[in-house]
This record gives C-alpha cells, sequence and structure tokens, in this order.
C-alpha cells in the first residue's frame, strides 16, 4: 500500500518523516533553465568581509532560486553613494546592477544599504536601508532581494516569507518555521509523538496542524510568537487536514466523529463543528478558494480519489480533475488561476498543475514521489515534498517546471512543507 494511498485513506498526510538535527545546514541546488533570465550583477558590500552574513550572496541566490534572474559578478566594490561605471556593466551583458554597504554601529546593530541600477537605461531604480541586529542580517537580506525582485518584475518578492515542515530526529517530530530557503530554522514544537499537515494562517501568524501525542489525530492551532496553543478538534476517531478560511475566522476539516470522513468547518477557537458533506465515500483534504466563496478537496465517491469543488458553505460539488485515475493533495493559488496535485501516472505520484481557466493541466516534474504542493504567496513558485537519490527534500519549482530548486541536508530528510503568506516586516 503505497504511502499517498494511506494519505488519502486516513483523510491526512502521513508521516513517513526522518531526521534532521536543529543544527543541520541546507543546501540549495538549482537545476534548470527559464525561458528569460535577467542578468544582474552583483557587487559585493562595502565591509561585508567583516560581516557574518554575506549579503550580497543570499540576495544572488534568492534571486537566482526564483527562475527569473541570472547572476553576474561586478568584479568591482562599489557602494550606494557611487555612480558605477555602467559600460563596464553593459560589457559584463548586465542588466541591472546591486551595490552597497554595511557597516556595524557602536550598538553592534549592523546599518545595511543598498542601491539598485538599471544597466540598460543607466537609470537609478532606488535604494533601502535596514539597521538590524545580527540575528536578522538573513531577514535583511531577504527583504532587499524581494525589493529587487519587484522592482524589476512589477511582482512582490517573496523571499522575506516563511515555510513550516516536519522533521523526525530519533524519536522526537518537529515542527520547524524557516526562512523561504529553509535558513533560520525555529522549532516551533517539538513531541515523540507525529506532527502533521501544518497550515498557515491568512495573517502569517499562527499555524493549525494535527497532533498525535494523544495517540489520536487532533488538530491544533499554534501562535507562533508566543509558542501558546489550544485545541481545535478533538472529536471522537480521526480529527484531520485542517485549512484556514481566507479570513482567518475559521479551518474546513476532516473528521470522522459521525462515521466516515467528511469535511467540516469549525471556529479557529474550537466550538460545535458544521459539517459539510454528506457523501459515502472518504472526503478530505480541502482548500478554500482565495475569495472564500469555494472549497476543492478530495473524494472518492466517483470509484477513486478525484478532486472536486463546491460552494464554501456546502452544497452540490462538481468534479475538477478528469485526467488519470487518482488525483489528490490540491493547492490553490492566491491569485486564484491555478490548481496544483499530486496526480498517479503509471505507478509514479507526479505533481501537476491546472490552469482553471482552460482545464489544461501540465506535469511539471520528473520525479516519482511527489507530495503536497504549496503555492509561494505571489503564485509565482510551488514547494513540495519529493524523493530524489533515495533521499527526502523539500523542492520549489517554476510553474512551468523549467527552474526547480531542491532544499535538502546531508544529515536528514524534510517533509509537509508549507509556504507561509505575505507579512508585514518594519524595517
Amino acid at each position: 500500500m503505497t504511502r499517498q494511498f494511506l494519505r488519502f485513506l486516513l483523510g491526512f498526510l502521513t508521516a513517513g518523516l526522518l531526521a534532521l538535527p536543529s543544527w543541520a545546514q541546507f543546501r540549495v541546488e538549482v537545476s534548470g533553465v527559464g525561458l528569460t533570465q535577467v542578468p544582474i550583477a552583483f557587487a559585493p558590500l562595502r565591509g561585508e568581509e567583516a560581516s557574518p552574513q554575506k549579503i550580497a550572496t543570499i540576495v544572488q541566490a534568492d534571486l537566482e532560486r526564483s527562475g527569473q534572474f541570472r547572476g553576474v559578478s561586478a568584479g568591482v566594490v562599489v557602494d550606494e553613494t557611487q555612480r558605477p561605471d555602467i559600460s563596464a556593466m553593459r560589457q559584463k551583458g548586465a542588466d541591472a546592477l546591486l551595490t552597497g554597504s554595511i557597516s556595524r554601529m557602536a550598538d553592534g546593530r549592523y546599518d545595511v544599504r543598498v542601491r539598485l541600477w538599471d544597466v540598460v537605461r543607466a537609470q537609478d531604480l532606488g535604494a533601502m536601508s535596514y539597521t538590524v541586529v545580527t540575528g536578522d542580517l538573513r531577514l535583511a537580506s531577504h527583504r532587499i532581494s524581494d525589493f529587487v525582485y519587484e522592482k524589476l518584475t512589477g511582482d512582490k518578492g517573496v523571499f522575506s516569507t516563511r515555510i513550516a515542515y516536519v522533521t523526525k530526529a530519533g524519536a522526537r517530530y518537529n515542527l520547524w518555521v524557516a526562512d523561504s530557503d529553509g535558513e533560520n530554522a525555529q522549532s516551533a514544537l517539538a513531541s515523540p509523538e507525529p506532527i502533521i499537515s501544518p497550515s498557515w494562517s491568512p495573517s502569517g501568524g499562527q499555524l493549525a496542524y494535527v497532533s498525535f501525542e494523544s495517540r489520536k489525530p487532533v488538530v491544533y492551532v499554534h501562535d507562533v510568537s508566543t509558542g501558546k496553543r489550544r485545541v481545535v478538534a478533538n472529536f471522537r476517531g480521526s480529527n484531520s487536514s485542517p485549512t484556514w478560511s481566507p479570513d482567518g475566522r475559521s479551518l474546513a476539516v476532516t473528521l470522522s466523529r459521525d462515521g466516515g470522513s467528511q469535511l467540516f468547518v469549525i471556529d479557529a477557537n474550537g466550538g460545535e463543528p458544521r459539517r459539510l458533506t454528506q457523501s459515502s465515500g472518504i472526503d478530505t483534504e480541502p482548500v478554500f478558494s482565495p475569495d472564500g466563496t469555494a472549497i476543492y478537496f478530495v473524494s472518492d465517491r466517483g470509484g477513486a480519489p478525484q478532486i472536486y469543488r463546491m460552494p464554501a458553505m456546502g452544497g452540490p460539488a462538481n468534479r475538477v480533475t478528469f485526467n488519470g485515475t487518482y488525483n489528490i493533495s490540491p493547492a490553490l493559488s492566491p491569485d486564484g488561476r491555478w490548481l496544483a496535485f499530486i496526480s498517479r501516472v503509471g505507478g509514479a505520484f507526479k505533481l501537476h498543475v491546472m490552469d482553471l481557466a482552460s482545464g489544461n493541466v501540465a506535469a511539471i516534474t520528473d520525479s516519482s514521489r511527489d507530495e503536497r504542493p504549496s503555492f509561494a504567496p505571489n503564485s509565482r513558485l510551488i514547494s513540495y515534498a519529493t524523493q530524489q537519490d533515495g533521499r527526502e527534500a523539500l523542492m520549489i519549482t517554476t510553474l512551468d517546471g523549467r527552474i526547480k530548486a531542491r532544499l535538502s541536508s546531508q544529515t536528514g530528510d524534510l517533509r509537509e512543507p508549507h509556504w507561509g503568506p505575505f507579512i508585514k516586516v518594519q524595517p
């Protein structure tokens, strides 16, 4: 029996979690070539040699991981106060240039300043600065990446957002919150029993998840900043697959308290759930549409697992997936244009993306053990779990599958990713 089938049958994602110590360092491997990539030159920040974090290197890695940029060495150190040699940057083939400086202040904080240049038009595109403690240098780097990305593409960057994922080290399970590149991981919860299905709240301040610490699946909501949590669903049988409504006031969950696995909606603070589905099959893995009017979910009511759509208040469900006989784990892009899901193809489980307007579906991976897709908040990237070369890893891919970044560790495997929303961060 495959892990994917168990995931569907039980109404929640199975564990299959392997070890990763908290001190493990991540390795990010970017592969593939996009149709168009903006060549951008990076000048080492003046004073960066004395910094505990190499800002320009982090920004370059962020932008290359997006699939839309190709890094070029500027070959010189230029800070934000100088006008660079634009002709020299053109000769290097760069369309843009990032310059800047970093200095340590008397109170121990770091002053980080950058300026972005349009090399093609010889224009100053603007500057930004942050004054941060040592522990926030990576966050400042990601915010700079967001600034560059938005200036050059017109879309919001997602590098300063966070991801949640789960690991198991020995007999201990850990729920982690990390930067979008997997670094700076902080443990939100450690338990001797499995923790699965983390789901970010729309505000980015809370995580819903399923814990087995009571020797049965129970849904919790966890405040990330304080560590406080509360039980939301602990009814007879299985309580699983939590997903937030867009307004953050309620959760859709899968409960078996009335027999079988059916969909319910429950207040985010708990209480009596309201049943949404009345089928004789297994209904699970709900996800709200971005506007909150519909819920997509998985059901075997037609004889095999397929993805359906119904009104968020309940009612008749319409089948959405028709290619193949086994489609699970729906994820909706925040802009409402795309549906990502896992489809079984010849015994392999592959990530697929559907254009909801046309219904066109494309497989975007060549792996065979893909699980749990999750869109970046700008709808441009997808994270998912997979297995390659016998190792578990988190992957980030562009929607066309041309660019992929593998987030892995030599000391363990990573599972259950969920990409957090945009959050407000003060400079």
